[in-house]
């Protein structure tokens, strides 16, 4: 993977993507006791960054790949993301999905042409379906994370945070990523060590599930020890990527780990004084600039708000637990 292949998927993106603008809010400042820069890829095609990578890697298809047709495996939003890129190149498309994702992720994918097939996400292997898909009808596999054309699609978040963040004056800077498997926080690292070496990706995941920042901290891919049960469906990715991890451990600096109770006060804060809805795993970002010390994250700092496909009645347990964050 090099800054060469990410500047590629920028030029394949340009008339398809927003260009999504860095956003600030003077109360969450005070909240968080440092300045924070948003990064809304909520308001991205299909509610998420997944729509660059999967768009990016589509494109690159032959003739003959695309009428075949692809297969990915995704809790919802790589699916949502393919499932449109797929509808855009007259292509279909087929994803494994958990049986306990979101329903509306679920729905929506379903909506925008692609064939769902469900599964145990603790008993059955996504990726084993998956091949079997695409070895009995001659499907491409698209991966969720660990493909190079999805990393360099996830990285153009990177190429847009380098340029906007001179707009706002700043120089230096911890970029806090919402992190699963890896492909977006590699992407954005790969495009600041190009175009802002001052810059830092930063991973950050829910407690229970920060295989990426033990693994960071150790030296070696480590797994969760479950796969299901958390808030934060789109970032229970089982460990890091064999393709993100290096990227990773070369370029970000340590994990960091947030609890679902500051997850859900994050997605308050985002609805309250953004107006914008997260869902839990795109609010993982915005948890660790609000809530974690200030000797653990830069001031000012630049958090990736990644996406914000939430059921209703998650998004309404987070509105329960609303109080006064500034009190």
């Amino acid at each position: 993977m090099d800054i060469g292949q990410i500047e590629k998927a920028a030029n394949r993106l340009r008339s398809r993507t927003f260009t999504t603008p860095l956003m600030s809010s003077t109360i969450l400042n005070k909240l968080a006791g440092r300045r924070i820069l948003l990064k809304p890829e909520c308001l991205q095609h299909t509610g998420s960054f997944k729509y660059r990578g999967a768009f990016n890697a589509i494109s690159n298809l032959s003739k003959k790949e695309l009428a075949n047709g692809v297969v990915a495996y995704s809790s919802g939003n790589h699916a949502q993301g393919i499932a449109l890129a797929a509808q855009q190149h007259q292509c279909a498309s087929v994803i494994v999905m958990p049986e306990d994702a979101p329903q509306l992720k679920i729905n929506n994918t379903r909506r925008l042409g692609s064939e769902v097939k469900l599964y145990d996400r603790a008993k059955q292997s996504r990726e084993s379906i998956a091949l079997q898909l695409a070895k009995e009808r001659g499907l491409t596999m698209i991966k969720p994370y660990d493909d190079p054309m999805v990393i360099a699609g996830q990285g153009t978040v990177g190429l847009e945070i380098a340029h906007e963040a001179k707009s706002h004056g700043v120089r230096n800077a911890d970029v806090l990523v919402c992190c699963g498997g890896g492909g977006l926080t590699s992407g954005i690292a790969l495009a600041l060590e190009a175009n802002a070496p001052c810059f830092r990706a930063r991973t950050c995941e829910p407690e229970g599930f920060d295989d990426t920042a033990r693994s960071l901290g150790q030296g070696k891919i480590c797994a969760n020890e479950r796969l299901s049960g958390g808030l934060c469906d789109a970032i229970m990715a089982p460990h890091p990527g064999e393709l993100t991890f290096p990227i990773m451990r070369r370029l970000c600096g340590p994990g960091l780990v947030v609890s679902e109770d500051q997850v859900l006060r994050a997605m308050v804060a985002a609805f309250r004084h953004l107006k914008l809805v997260l869902e839990p795993s795109g609010a993982v970002a915005l948890a660790a600039a609000l809530f974690l010390k200030s000797n653990m994250i830069s001031d000012p700092v630049i958090a990736v708000l990644s996406g914000g496909n939430v059921d209703a009645s998650i998004f309404a347990k987070a509105l329960a637990t609303d109080i006064d964050l500034c009190a």
